[in-house]
């Protein structure tokens, strides 16, 4: 934990996002990862979807199930879809989404947002060619040489 906090204070001595995450396996570093929205131009890359990133193109694969991952702060909406995604097995974080909010970013209210119905939320939403985008799962689910994930 005392890395992915080292981090974070880092990144922002660096022109990043006050974010540091590492993955874990074993007591060993497997990688290490910082917000690099700033500096990327990419919503996407917050610290934890980096080390994930980093993490399965070092084991090789996209289940992490054998490893942790310690977050400077409690992961936003995405990030813990990805964790869930990867399979890590345990979080452990430090500061609190809670924490983000006072200090300007949107986690919680994405969370709320993410509890709402679809159309009870601010960005609207609208469901179109249900039955065609079925095809894609059909063809998944006959396809021989698929892998669960």
């Amino acid at each position: 934990m005392r890395e992915a906090v080292r981090l974070s204070v880092e990144n922002v001595r660096n022109h990043g996002g006050p974010f540091g995450a590492v993955i874990a396996r074993d007591g060993q570093i497997i990688s290490k990862g910082v917000n690099e929205v700033l500096g990327t131009h990419d919503p996407t890359a917050h610290a934890e979807i980096q080390a994930i990133r980093g993490a399965s193109k070092i084991l090789d694969t996209p289940e992490l199930k054998d490893c942790e991952i310690y977050c400077s702060c409690e992961p936003c909406p995405m990030c813990l879809g990805a964790i869930y995604w990867a399979g890590i097995r345990k979080i452990y974080y430090a500061a609190s989404r809670e924490d983000a909010e006072r200090a300007g970013f949107r986690d919680n209210y994405i969370y709320h947002e993410m509890s709402l119905p679809p159309e009870k939320r601010n960005l609207p939403a609208e469901q179109m060619m249900q039955e065609e985008a079925g095809e894609a799962f059909r063809a998944w689910l006959d396809w021989e040489e698929r892998i669960e994930y």
